[in-house]
């Protein structure tokens, strides 16, 4: 399940954190950074899934 939790994250990164741990702070960090660049969203949801 993981895997396809990366793959989403690449793809859309917030729907990754998502999936790890619903509507929290991770979420909501996650969103700002893919609004301020693409790349720090990507590597802040993958942080977070291969964190968990």
């Amino acid at each position: 399940m993981d895997i396809i939790r990366v793959l989403l994250s690449i793809l859309l990164p917030p729907l990754g954190v998502f999936l790890q741990v619903g509507i929290g702070a991770h979420f909501w960090i996650n969103i700002l950074l893919t609004i301020l660049g693409y790349f720090p969203g990507v590597i802040h949801a993958v942080y977070i899934i291969a964190k968990k």
